[in-house]
């Protein structure tokens, strides 16, 4: 008798390494893709361009600002905000999300911004503000009070996916800092101010690493908070900060009844 054939076995298709959204290379560990990742990627893939500009120039507008924010999901301190006019003649090339940058060449486009620009703006506002109005009141403001420093005023905004409480004709992108020249200019701008901002901070609160992370979350940042508890520069609002300082509070209670 003929033997059986065996079934034939169904080819598994090897799926993609994931990619490390730093470097852009296939993630070595395998693991599966993070949110985190998967948006950078997309950010990566979009291009940024003059297209809402031309939009708005076409409108009638003369002025267009860019406007965005940074230190949102930071655990310390400002919320920071820019806005920039930037020339219609004058292409500065590179212009892209700040995030997807690395330091060097965020300050080199920072300068060339503030040297061709017609006018850019930065404000801040506080941790004591953050927690009094919440994160993204707080964000709204700083974007308000920069445009609000711009002049000559603009005569339309574009912002990144929120909308600003001014009267002035505005359009809302998502990912705008991946995709306006303008938006991406602000996001420079405002990136390279707070940074430094934070590194001023950084030899009055050594412990928290701040010069390396910038005030966001990273082992050696949560590790000196668990520790030392928060600074008067931490956002109390924010659970990891407040969630470390009720920590603190009841070590310092057992201390005391040792004591």
């Amino acid at each position: 008798m003929p033997g059986r054939s065996q079934p034939e076995r169904k080819k598994r298709r090897k799926q993609p390494a994931p990619i490390n959204p730093a470097t852009g290379e296939p993630s070595a560990s395998g693991e599966p893709y993070s949110k985190g990742t998967l948006k950078m990627r997309l950010l990566r893939k979009l291009k940024c361009t003059v297209k809402y500009e031309k939009l708005a120039w076409a409108s009638g507008a003369k002025l267009v600002a860019g406007v965005d924010e940074v230190g949102r999901g930071s655990l310390f301190g400002p919320v920071v905000a820019a806005a920039v006019i930037l020339e219609p003649g004058y292409r500065i090339r590179g212009l892209r999300d700040s995030k997807l940058i690395d330091r060097e060449t965020r300050e080199k486009l920072a300068q060339r911004i503030r040297e061709h620009a017609i006018a850019y703006a930065v404000a801040a506002v506080d941790v004591a503000r953050i927690d009094q109005l919440n994160i993204y009141h707080a964000s709204l403001l700083a974007m308000r009070e920069a445009v609000a420093q711009l002049a000559p005023a603009p005569d339309h905004l574009l912002v990144d996916a929120v909308r600003i409480p001014l009267e002035c004709p505005q359009t809302n992108i998502i990912h705008g800092d991946a995709l306006s020249a303008s938006i991406a200019a602000a996001s420079i701008i405002a990136k390279v101010a707070r940074d430094a901002m934070i590194r001023l901070w950084d030899p009055v609160y050594p412990q928290y690493d701040l010069a390396s992370n910038k005030g966001y979350r990273s082992p050696k940042h949560m590790a000196a908070l668990h520790e030392h508890g928060p600074t008067p520069l931490h956002r109390l609002s924010f659970a990891p900060v407040w969630l470390a300082a009720t920590l603190q509070e009841q070590l310092e209670f057992v201390g005391d009844e040792e004591e």
